[in-house]
């Protein structure tokens, strides 16, 4: 028992340890040059597009639901597409190419010039997700990525980085998860600074 309490209680010190970061100025400064940069592009007409692997496709997949539907606002949909969803898609270019393309493919299929991907990757070192951030900079595509610990292959990749210091999965995850809803929330308030607010 005093090892299970010990557990939780170093998984939820390494969390409160971590939150530190929402009130550090260059983290904060990087956040809301993020979201201006989303804003505009939703503004133009633009989308979002959004993908990860495993817990981080998750996160892909909760981040766009929450904006296409809603976070806390009754509003009109934000177009964010998650490519983590079409399996059929998934392993026909992973069968056909190779997993390292499975959302590089994607991005040349619908994305646009000026459009935003959302590169979600706890390690920053996932093939697949470099390999898209390559692509989507090669077409004009604005790239923004969470990530866990700098230096990492994607961080450097991308015009905006939003790094947790830490190179743990889960808490790293976690982090990533209020980041995702923090956007949402700015989103909502700058775009539709007139939507009923809900619970």
């Amino acid at each position: 028992m005093k090892k299970q309490q010990l557990i939780i209680k170093k998984s939820i010190l390494e969390h409160e340890n971590l939150l530190k970061i929402f009130s550090d100025e260059k983290f904060q400064k990087q956040l809301i040059k993020a979201i201006t940069v989303v804003v505009k592009a939703v503004k133009n007409k633009k989308k979002i597009l959004v993908c990860g692997n495993g817990g981080s496709a998750a996160d892909s997949q909760h981040f766009t639901g929450e904006l296409v539907g809603r976070f806390r606002k009754e509003r009109k949909p934000i177009p964010c597409v998650a490519l983590t969803t079409n399996t059929s898609i998934l392993t026909s270019i992973g069968n056909d190419y190779s997993f390292e393309k499975i959302f590089s493919k994607q991005v040349e299929a619908i994305g646009n010039k000026n459009d935003i991907l959302i590169l979600i990757s706890t390690s920053g070192k996932s093939k697949n997700v470099i390999q898209a951030a390559i692509t989507a900079k090669k077409m004009g595509i604005k790239t923004i990525s969470l990530t866990g610990e700098r230096p990492n292959e994607l961080a450097e990749l991308s015009d905006i980085n939003l790094a947790v210091p830490s190179n743990s999965t889960p808490r790293i995850q976690e982090i990533h998860s209020i980041l995702i809803h923090i956007i949402c929330e700015l989103l909502e308030e700058i775009l539709f600074p007139d939507g009923n607010r809900k619970t």
